[in-house]
């Protein structure tokens, strides 16, 4: 929707409008547009489920402990 209403809220800061998105992050705006590509918008991950899939790039990276 775009409305912002998630920003402030978020406990990570992992949310910004696509403009405010920190540079280190651009990056993964593509990455989600392809992984959301062939999946589709699922409206809601709590409708979804668990995905048993990552993008590459999101596959390659460090696990935090």
């Amino acid at each position: 929707m775009d409305c912002g209403a998630c920003e402030p809220v978020c406990p990570v800061e992992a949310i910004s409008f696509q403009a405010g998105t920190p540079a280190q992050w651009r990056v993964f705006q593509s990455v989600n547009v392809e992984f959301f590509y062939d999946l589709g918008s699922p409206g809601g991950a709590a409708a979804v489920g668990k995905i048993h899939q990552d993008h590459p790039l999101v596959a390659g990276l460090a696990r935090p402990r």
